[in-house]
């Protein structure tokens, strides 16, 4: 399965059912509001949770940019989530110097290759905690 908008409309389609276990791992669908367009844009990202929060990397695959969905958030944090059929509004953070260096390694424990990521780039590539506003 394609990891982004076909995954999407399959995600959704099916209520998770098909696009939750990805790869070997599990995905939720971010949907923020557009920084320039205002249009809702939805990602499909790798997530593990922290206590209440869903925690996603902003990693572009170690690009030297940040991903758009992460410009977006940062301009308006309120999103909306979707893990498996729950769907729900969160407000979306970037994770602390301390919170981020609990959570990477639990992050990376899912999805190695975020450790390469890091790598390959000169940016430091945010952990960001979505926190269900219910």
């Amino acid at each position: 399965m394609l990891f982004g908008k076909e995954h999407v409309e399959r995600y959704r389609a099916t209520g998770g059912e098909e696009g939750h276990e990805w790869q070997g791992t599990t995905t939720l669908i971010l949907t923020t509001t557009g920084r320039t367009s205002g249009l809702k844009r939805s990602t499909p990202l790798i997530y593990r949770t922290d206590g209440d929060a869903y925690v996603v990397v902003a990693s572009s695959g170690g690009a030297p940019d940040h991903p758009q969905w992460y410009k977006n958030l940062l301009a308006d944090p309120e999103v909306e989530v979707q893990v498996k059929a729950e769907e729900f509004r969160a407000r979306a953070r970037t994770a602390t110097a301390d919170e981020k260096k609990r959570l990477w390694p639990r992050m990376a424990e899912v999805w190695p290759q975020y450790d390469q990521y890091q790598a390959r780039t000169d940016r430091d590539i945010p952990v960001v905690l979505l926190e269900p506003v219910r």
